[in-house]
């Protein structure tokens, strides 16, 4: 064997590259490849701030292949088309990539192997590049996925993690192949303006201050939204920029009740992703019917712009919304408020606001944004569809003293909590100081609104 092709997906690292190390132990050159497929972007993945981010992970992972002596390849096309027309150039034997489980990546893994069977090469395909362990690794008696998270976490912690691998000394890349010209953030439109920069060299740099600094403190502060003490992470393990194994196995070594709440919210991803592999028709149909009859028409489409302009008349859930606009990003606990909001409050169809999440997130996927949404709306694996999150009661827990609300509705800046997250209490001359909506329902007629429609399904 003397050539292989490493096909980079959602895998855009040099560090503990199962396919990339499995290539090079059994050829003399390899060609990294990345294809800028129109049909990925067709699928609702060309939002301006992933192609911004894409592009930076894209121009990282070129460097460090040559650091190494080689250097990415890039084509646009179809995956398959490009895959088959570098294989023929080169006459390689192999091609190596990493799983996919949505359903797009399934078929153009089927699409893949069918045309290189006839050119004669082999493909393939390796597990726990994106998760830390692989869809159906782990599964119930009676079924092909756990259903409900806590059984699976006790499971899935039980199960034993590869050693994560070391980053290649040496890339040897064949001088013929083309390349076309690497895309650059600067020429992405509409980009949001906090967005992060992408790349594994950033989210490395992260990945290790956040784990030193900031771990130990994450039990009790994930969920303060002023105090920002997630780790934002989840664009570059969405990305591939970091592995999950690795980052498990480093959070992991460290110990403590931080490091360990924080492993368990990666083992989310994890269970997501063997939902979807089990269920893909998930990403755009209820995992469980509930029976809803979503709101519609004119007052809920107004509704609807309303939440995703920031403009609700409640704080909390304009805050969140906000954050999205700027920095492509939420935090965790701002997801809820605002997914409950829309479905449970405003009762709209829980694919209206995953669209517009899509739309803006960096770290939006199928996977983990399809299926949160479904959580929050009740469709989904929560085991209290019922569930509803007060906006209210959520912004005095999660950020007493108002320092959120007030970073993200400046209008409201000067209002003290309680009072920043319900303006509407204010009386006289107070409240026409500020320039803020009323609510655009009340939270009990919200709640009869929810209820009713519950029971009526």
């Amino acid at each position: 064997m003397t050539l292989s092709v490493v096909l980079f997906t959602s895998d855009l690292r040099v560090h503990d590259h199962p396919p990339l190390r499995a290539a090079l132990e059994g050829a003399r050159e390899v060609v990294p490849l990345f294809v800028r497929d129109p049909a990925v972007d067709r699928a609702g993945f060309a939002a301006p701030n992933r192609l911004a981010f894409l592009a930076d992970c894209l121009v990282d992972l070129d460097g460090a292949l040559r650091a190494r002596g080689g250097r990415l390849v890039v084509r646009t096309g179809d995956t398959v088309r490009e895959v088959c027309a570098v294989v023929r150039q080169t006459q390689a034997d192999e091609v190596h990539m990493a799983v996919g489980h949505t359903a797009f990546a399934v078929a153009r893994e089927a699409r893949l192997r069918k045309a290189l069977e006839e050119d004669g090469c082999r493909l393939y395909v390796h597990d726990a590049v994106s998760t830390a362990v692989s869809p159906g690794d782990v599964t119930p008696q009676g079924s092909d996925h756990f259903a409900v998270f806590t059984p699976y976490f006790r499971r899935w912690s039980d199960q034993p993690l590869r050693q994560p691998f070391t980053a290649p000394r040496a890339v040897p890349v064949p001088p013929t192949v083309r390349s076309e010209d690497l895309p650059a953030r600067s020429g992405v439109a509409g980009v949001s303006e906090g967005l992060a920069a992408g790349g594994e060299s950033e989210g490395r740099k992260r990945l290790g201050t956040w784990l030193s600094r900031h771990a130990d403190a994450y039990q009790e502060g994930h969920d303060d939204l002023a105090g920002d003490a997630t780790s934002r992470l989840s664009p570059y393990l969405h990305f591939g920029a970091l592995s999950p194994t690795e980052v498990v196995q480093r959070a992991r070594s460290r110990g403590g009740p931080g490091a360990e709440a924080f492993v368990r919210q990666l083992c989310w991803r994890d269970f997501y992703h063997q939902v979807l592999a089990a269920r893909p028709e998930t990403s755009t149909r209820d995992y469980r019917t509930q029976g809803d009859r979503w709101r519609s028409g004119e007052d809920a489409r107004a509704e609807l712009q309303a939440w995703r302009e920031g403009r609700t008349g409640y704080p909390i859930v304009d805050a969140a919304m906000r954050q999205l606009a700027h920095e492509g990003w939420m935090h965790n606990r701002g997801r809820l408020i605002a997914a409950s909001f829309l479905t449970k409050t405003l009762y709209i169809d829980w694919r209206e606001g995953a669209r517009h999440f899509l739309s803006l997130l960096v770290d939006g996927d199928v996977v983990n944004n399809q299926l949160n949404w479904q959580w929050v709306a009740g469709t989904g694996t929560d085991t209290r569809p019922n569930r509803v999150l007060n906006p209210i009661r959520q912004a005095l827990r999660y950020d007493p003293d108002g320092r959120y609300v007030r970073r993200w509705v400046p209008e409201l800046a000067g209002l003290e909590a309680p009072d920043v997250h319900e303006p509407w209490r204010l009386t006289g001359l107070e409240r026409a100081a500020y320039d803020y909506p009323d609510p655009l329902v009340a939270l009990g007629d919200g709640l009869a609104r929810f209820r009713h429609a519950r029971e009526k399904g």
